[in-house]
């Protein structure tokens, strides 16, 4: 027997069933209920297409959570398993889904208890989707099976059909591996989840990045005009990149906000058109609190500019803008010449 799930059969379970299953406490979804899914280590449950027809499920643990009741059967499978794909039908494509189900006659009309991994044949259709599940059952891969797929006439193409649907469960406690989808909630302030890139803990409303990371990128999309002789704010067209929607919003332009207090830094660029005399880049924190002088050019020729990066201390809510100046007006500047950022380094 190659799929044991500990505490299903009521007489037979041995000793060797309970080593091989992840019985310890699991990730709770609930108060009695556990986070289902695959057992990280190695490559588990892996699906390897090995005949035109024939998919293969390698070994691994899992969890299979039923009914909150019902509680949740702890799974191994200890040799690969080869499941057939049905012929594919005369008209449209379809998508079948390869699950690890428990079957529990105290909970469900099967006659026998067992663990298996069986296909879930989805409906045939000009949009197909994947076939729904039944109860105490967890999805592992879908196969997308075109119309006409038979043995004779060359099967399933397996480096395109398939579609990881593993999901990762872990110990009470441990950080959930990143698998298919992040579009969970967590069941308690302080569990913790891999997204990819790094950690995300959940607050009990919503997960956020463990690393705390505030930026704000802008960037000017239309021409502009200055006058002479007198310092002009950047209104910044859009954000580039933004992690906090705060940090600048179109009813206030010119401003790169600080939603928390710290060590920033801030970047200024400025390309000047030529005829741009005595031009200045003056960053001014809280409409004039503090002025920073990032730049200057005496007379500009055409394409003549700086960029420049300077350490400010802000707090929550501070603002910064950058200003231009040149004793000569001009006009029909683009806005490309013009660019900032303000990035949040740490506390102060």
């Amino acid at each position: 027997m190659t799929v044991r799930a500990a505490w299903l059969l009521p007489k037979e379970q041995t000793r060797e069933d309970t080593r091989l299953a992840p019985v310890g406490p699991m990730a709770p979804e609930g108060e009695l209920r556990s986070r289902g899914g695959v057992i990280a280590g190695g490559d588990p449950l892996k699906a390897t297409g090995v005949a035109s027809m024939q998919v293969q499920i390698g070994t691994g643990r899992a969890l299979v959570q039923g009914t909150d009741t019902q509680g949740a059967y702890p799974v191994a499978i200890t040799a690969p398993e080869t499941l057939t794909v049905t012929d594919g039908d005369a008209q449209y494509a379809r998508i079948d889904s390869v699950v690890l189900r428990v079957l529990d006659p105290l909970y469900d009309t099967s006659e026998q208890p067992a663990a298996v991994v069986e296909i879930i044949q989805g409906a045939p259709s000009a949009t197909p989707a994947p076939a729904s599940l039944p109860g105490t059952c967890l999805r592992l891969w879908d196969i997308t099976v075109p119309a006409g797929a038979s043995a004779g006439v060359g099967g399933i193409n397996w480096a395109g059909a398939l579609a990881d649907r593993r999901r990762y469960t872990a110990a009470a406690g441990g950080i959930i591996p990143r698998g298919w989808g992040l579009s969970f909630e967590g069941a308690y302030p302080g569990q913790y989840r891999d997204n990819g890139t790094g950690l995300d803990r959940w607050d009990g409303n919503g997960w956020s990045s463990v690393a705390e990371r505030h930026y704000v990128a802008v960037r000017k999309d239309e021409t502009y005009s200055l006058a002479a002789n007198r310092y002009t704010p950047v209104r910044w067209s859009g954000a580039d990149a933004r992690s906090d929607t705060s940090m600048w919003t179109s009813t206030t332009p010119t401003r790169l906000v600080a939603p928390v207090a710290g060590l920033y830094t801030v970047y200024a660029q400025q390309t000047w058109p030529g005829g741009a005399d005595q031009a200045r880049v003056l960053v001014v924190k809280n409409g004039g609190v503090r002025e920073w002088h990032m730049s200057f050019v005496a007379r500009s020729t055409g394409g003549q500019g700086h960029a420049a990066a300077l350490p400010v201390v802000l707090k929550t809510g501070d603002y910064i803008e950058m200003s231009l100046y040149t004793a000569t007006a001009l006009t029909n500047i683009p806005g490309t010449y013009s660019s900032a950022a303000l990035r949040w380094e740490g506390p102060a």
